[in-house]
């Protein structure tokens, strides 16, 4: 009788093989394109033989042109998103190109290090933080007279405006709220106009807190079939609580930040948009996910480079050795077997072409491809990242490519930043 551990290899390698089947086409087309070549020879002479996350410079200046383009006809503000951008030089670039010193921040550890090292910044929260993080950041920078430490603090409730009162009464500070609002995402935010014209009244009791304006986050726009409606329903919903906001409040509405969008979807606010900024940061380097028709001008700038350690001429699967010629006739992709250094972060790869992860081999240990992918041990595979934040933090300094040579590294912020 088998076991269960037994069963269930059984059960994974009968899916893997309905995988082969089902995908017969032979996807490989040789070695790296010029491109790719050019950056693997660029970091073997630079002596990196460690995997390494590669910014390509020249396609980050053209992305950095392109989204400043196209947002100086609009009128709207950029606010730089860091989490995005974890590398206060790849951070500094796109600041200085865009001309901004608004940055979006989602972190205490990274709040702490835009305090240090960009005094002058405009700050705005991207989530509301835990009341240990806000208490914590007061305290520390409560006295200091430099924007950067009395940022704009990010409120979705009212538990969570009582506990920064509470923080700011005990301190004897002024803090600054900026209210988040949900226009169609649900992950967060005040539900509707009741609960803003609730927390509105709330901030006009307490002498303490001067609400700065609005967010309202709309990366579900995209994922829906119809996204241009959506955006109008967003922009409506905003409009409704950015006029209920200036109704309660009065002065000039110029003196609010309206913040919305993201990379995903700042493009669709360059019209009629009830915002007065948007907020952008992985579309500067362009990972997979961003991969649609908004950001068709962008192009990718960062890349995983991964070497490799083996490759298996015909890939042999623990305990099936005896059927690799019929799996490769299923698919020709199953016939190489490719080992890299490891670490793949969230990403897939994109060089040489038809590599993929074996669906029989288990997990992301194995790269298969067919017998016309050119690899060889020590050469790099190259992969697409299909977010930035956090993959910038996995492989030390960034590599910068300039077209030819890796030119420089770029330190990157700490871990939790």
């Amino acid at each position: 009788m088998a076991t269960a551990r037994e069963a269930r290899r059984a059960a994974f390698i009968a899916e893997g093989v309905l995988a082969l089947a089902r995908n017969r086409e032979d996807r490989g087309a040789g070695g790296h394109d010029a491109y790719f070549a050019g950056v693997q020879a660029a970091l073997a002479r630079a002596g990196i033989a460690e995997p390494a996350l590669v910014v390509d410079r020249a396609r980050l200046a053209a992305n950095i042109e392109a989204v400043r383009d196209a947002l100086a006809p609009s009128g709207l503000a950029l606010r730089v998103v860091s989490k995005s951008l974890q590398a206060p030089a790849l951070l500094e670039l796109i600041m200085a190109g865009c001309a901004s010193e608004r940055l979006m921040v989602f972190s205490g550890v990274m709040l702490d290090e835009v305090a240090r090292r960009y005094p002058t910044a405009d700050v705005l929260l991207g989530r509301p933080l835990p009341a240990l993080q806000v208490d914590a950041f007061i305290r520390r920078r409560a006295t200091e007279p430099s924007p950067a430490s009395h940022p704009q603090w990010l409120v979705d409730s009212a538990h969570r405006f009582g506990q920064y009162v509470a923080i700011a009464r005990a301190a004897n500070v002024p803090i600054r709220i900026n209210l988040e609002i949900d226009v169609g995402l649900h992950r967060g935010g005040l539900a509707d106009l009741s609960a803003l014209a609730a927390l509105l009244d709330l901030a006009a009791a307490e002498p303490l807190v001067e609400v700065t304006g609005l967010m309202g986050y709309d990366a579900h726009v995209p994922a829906l079939g119809d996204p241009k409606a959506e955006t109008g329903r967003v922009k409506a919903r905003y409009a409704d609580a950015k006029a209920l906001l200036i109704a309660r409040l009065g002065g000039d509405p110029a003196r609010f930040t309206f913040n919305t969008a993201g990379s995903p979807t700042f493009m669709h606010h360059l019209e009629e948009t009830p915002a007065s900024e948007v907020s952008v940061g992985s579309a500067f380097l362009k990972p997979l996910n961003y991969d649609h028709g908004a950001l068709h001008a962008l192009q990718p700038a960062a890349f995983i480079a991964q070497p490799v350690l083996k490759v298996m001429q015909q890939a042999l699967i623990p305990g099936i050795e005896a059927h690799a010629e019929a799996l490769n006739a299923l698919d020709p992709n199953s016939r190489r077997g490719v080992f890299l250094y490891g670490g793949y972060g969230d990403a897939e790869p994109i060089s040489p072409p038809g590599l993929g992860f074996s669906p029989l081999y288990g997990g992301r240990s194995m790269l298969s491809g067919s017998d016309k992918v050119e690899i060889a041990q020590d050469d790099m595979v190259f992969f697409r990242p299909r977010e930035s934040e956090g993959v910038l933090l996995q492989y030390g300094d960034i590599a910068v490519f300039d077209g030819a040579e890796i030119v420089e590294r770029w330190a990157t912020f700490p871990v939790h930043a």
